[in-house]
C-alpha cells in the first residue's frame, strides 16, 4: 500500500506485519518495546526470576498465532489510545494471569509464607481461591476456628490485607483478590484502627490518576513511579523528546495534586 502525504507513516514493525513478515515484525517490535514491556512487568514484580519468567510468558503470548494480539490492534479502524498504552495494559493483564496461575498451584508468596496460620488461611481463601469475605469466614468458622467471631475475623482479614499489600508485589496480590471486595469496604472495627488512613489515601490517589488521559497516566507511571529516564519514556511512547515528558508529567502531577487537595489530602500526608 502506497502512503500519501495525508496519511501518517506507520512504524517499521507494523509495515512488516502488514506484509505478513511475522519474524521480521517481531524482531523490530521487540527491539523498540522491550524496555516498555519490562517496565510494565516491574509494576508488579520485584524478584528477578519472576520478571524474566513473566517476560518470557508475555513474549510467548504476544508472538502466538502469527502475532495475533498485535494484528488485532493494528487492524482496528480507530484507536482510543496510543499503542504503547494498549501494550502496557495487555502486559499487565498477562502478568496478573501469570501470578494467578502460579499461586493457584498452592505456591504461596514469600509474604504469605511468613503469616501466622490464621492469616495464611485467610490469604489462601481470599487471594488464591477467590472466595468472598463472608465465604472465607464461614469456612474457617466451620473448620479450624469454631470459636472465631466475625468481628475477630474482620480484624485478622484487615491485618492480612495490610501484610500482603505493601510494595510492588502487593499490587498484584490486590489484583488477585475478588474484584467486588476491597479492604476499605470492610465494616469498621470499633476495637481496631480506622478503615481510613493509608488505604483511603491509596484510593484517593487512584481516583486522581484515573482522571488523567491514558497517555498521561502512562507517562506518570513510567517516568515518576517506575523512574525510567525521560529519554527512554519519550522513545517508547513516541514523544518528540525528553522535554515533552517533563512538560506532560508536570501538568499531570499538578492535576493529581489539585484533585488530592480537594479531597483533603496534603502533600505531606502522602
Amino acid at each position: 500500500m502506497r502512503l500519501t502525504p495525508s496519511r501518517p507513516a506507520v512504524d517499521d514493525w507494523v509495515a512488516e506485519l502488514q506484509r505478513d513478515r511475522f519474524d521480521a515484525a517481531w524482531d523490530l517490535f521487540l527491539d523498540r518495546y522491550r524496555r516498555l514491556i519490562f517496565a510494565a512487568i516491574r509494576h508488579y514484580a520485584q524478584d528477578y526470576d519472576d520478571v524474566m519468567d513473566v517476560f518470557a510468558r508475555a513474549c510467548e503470548a504476544l508472538r502466538a498465532d502469527d502475532l495475533r494480539r498485535l494484528r488485532s490492534w493494528v487492524e482496528q479502524p480507530e484507536h482510543r489510545a496510543r499503542f504503547s498504552t494498549w501494550l502496557v495494559t495487555v502486559v499487565r493483564h498477562l502478568t496478573v494471569d501469570w501470578f494467578r496461575h502460579r499461586d493457584g498451584r498452592r505456591r504461596l508468596s514469600v509474604v504469605a509464607e511468613g503469616l501466622p496460620p490464621l492469616r495464611r488461611r485467610i490469604f489462601e481463601l481470599v487471594f488464591l481461591d477467590r472466595r468472598s469475605h463472608i465465604e472465607a469466614y464461614e469456612l474457617i468458622h466451620a473448620g479450624e476456628a469454631p470459636t472465631l467471631t466475625f468481628r475477630e475475623f474482620l480484624s485478622e482479614l484487615r491485618a492480612t490485607y495490610h501484610a500482603v499489600s505493601t510494595g510492588r508485589r502487593g499490587q498484584v496480590l490486590r489484583d488477585l483478590a475478588p474484584a467486588s471486595e476491597a479492604v476499605e469496604d470492610l465494616p469498621a472495627d470499633p476495637a481496631g484502627p480506622s478503615a481510613t488512613g493509608v488505604a483511603e489515601q491509596s484510593r484517593l490517589l487512584e481516583r486522581a490518576l484515573a482522571m488523567l488521559t491514558p497517555d498521561d497516566r502512562l507517562i506518570v507511571e513510567l517516568y515518576v513511579l517506575e523512574e525510567l529516564p525521560a529519554e527512554t519514556v519519550a522513545k517508547v511512547l513516541g514523544l518528540a523528546n525528553a522535554k515533552a515528558v517533563y512538560n506532560r508529567s508536570y501538568r499531570a502531577l499538578s492535576l493529581v495534586r489539585e484533585q488530592l487537595e480537594r479531597a483533603g489530602v496534603r502533600r505531606e500526608d502522602l
